[in-house]
């Protein structure tokens, strides 16, 4: 298989999908790899990391993109890149199509095959290509408040953690997944004062044992989140509904009653946004803007502000992935891993996500349909 890496156009995106020991491996087994000049030096590595593995240098996008049979990224493609596509070309990517229903048309209208990092699921319904990148969004959002929060940025001139004789801040999270639990350990460790608000109440018991009863858990109504928000210094938004639009749960009005001067991080800003006055997508290089006297965070590629550490532990749980589909083909590799067949959004011009088909307004075929109406064998698919 020929697999291409571009390079990230996304504002301030310094990520890159494939390491060079990452391309070692799949050159190793007998794939041609091409990497977009400098598309790793966000991250550290020089194009003549990636010729000493063996992979090849190309000088610009159109050279990545049409000889390949899977390209492999770490964002969504953005417009420009729309051009680009392939018909029947694997597209293996970080892509939340609950969120852009332009993009889900180009990608039908071209017949490319979209596997989404964020949807691969397990049977026991962990996310592994989500799980890593939820760990760093969540401890930076974090890190991201309490800067925020300084005086210099609009923010209420409180520190979160407080010292002695002065409480510390109010950090709420909605969310107790991957990114709430991140969030917490780091608002705990840093001194603040930790609710998690949640809907299971399984999980609500697991936060309680692992963090020692140290932060207080709510189940998640309108009431409690009322009561909540009013609080927060910080407020988090760590709600995840695999391949989904995420819930409005905090309203506008809700916001209106914060203290002036707080400070809203709302993580799943790429899957539409989980508080009503996250309106718009921020960026790296203008992140934030001030509603109701409010500072809200936006930025929809949170990791790549730390680039090395997010490149180096995604394509941790990537290049399995990328190994499988290359070695097998598509068809094989779906049939043969059902979390990896849960990664297929689109296929030859279907929405295959029920979730994505919903949130765009796109039908929604089962790709067990699609595939065994096709006039190949496939004897070895599991239904």
């Amino acid at each position: 298989m020929i697999i291409g890496v571009p390079k990230e156009i996304k504002n301030n995106e310094s990520r890159v999908a494939l390491t060079p020991a990452g391309a070692h491996l799949l050159v190793q087994a007998g794939h041609r790899v091409i990497v977009e000049h400098a598309a790793g030096e966000g991250s550290g590595f020089e194009n003549e990391d990636y010729l000493k593995e063996g992979a090849i240098i190309a000088q610009n996008a159109v050279d990545v993109w049409s000889p390949v049979d899977m390209i492999m990224k770490v964002k969504e493609p953005l417009p420009e890149e729309y051009e680009y596509f392939q018909d029947n070309q694997i597209l293996f990517t970080y892509l939340h199509l609950a969120a852009a229903g332009e993009l889900t048309e180009h990608l039908l209208e071209r017949n490319v095959t979209a596997i989404a990092y964020e949807t691969i699921q397990l049977p026991n319904g962990g996310l592994p290509l989500l799980t890593p990148m939820s760990e760093v969004a969540g401890r930076m959002a974090v890190q991201l408040g309490a800067q925020f929060l300084e005086k210099f940025y609009g923010g209420r001139g409180i520190l979160l953690g407080g010292v002695p004789g002065v409480p510390p801040a109010e950090v709420i999270i909605i969310g107790g997944g991957i990114v709430g639990t991140s969030a917490a350990r780091i608002a705990l460790g840093m001194g603040a004062s930790v609710v998690i608000i949640e809907r299971s109440a399984e999980r609500m018991r697991y936060i309680d044992d692992t963090f020692g009863g140290r932060i207080q858990t709510l189940m998640s109504n309108p009431n409690n989140i009322r009561s909540a928000v009013q609080k927060a210094d910080l407020l988090i938004g760590a709600v995840l509904i695999p391949g989904a639009r995420a819930p409005k749960l905090v309203t506008e009005d809700m916001v209106r009653l914060m203290k002036k001067g707080s400070v809203i991080i709302d993580v799943a800003v790429d899957q539409g946004g989980s508080i009503e006055t996250i309106d718009r997508v921020t960026t790296h290089s203008n992140p934030i803007y001030e509603k109701h006297g409010v500072i809200h965070y936006a930025v929809a590629n949170m990791p790549g502000a730390v680039p090395r550490t997010s490149t180096f532990a995604l394509t941790n749980v990537t290049l399995p992935y990328a190994l499988e589909l290359a070695d097998k083909g598509l068809i094989r590799a779906i049939s043969e891993n059902d979390a990896l067949r849960h990664g297929v959004n689109t296929y030859r011009g279907k929405v295959t996500y029920a979730a994505v088909a919903d949130a765009v307004g796109q039908p929604f075929t089962s790709l067990q349909c699609i595939l065994t109406s096709e006039p190949i064998n496939y004897e070895n698919f599991k239904p």
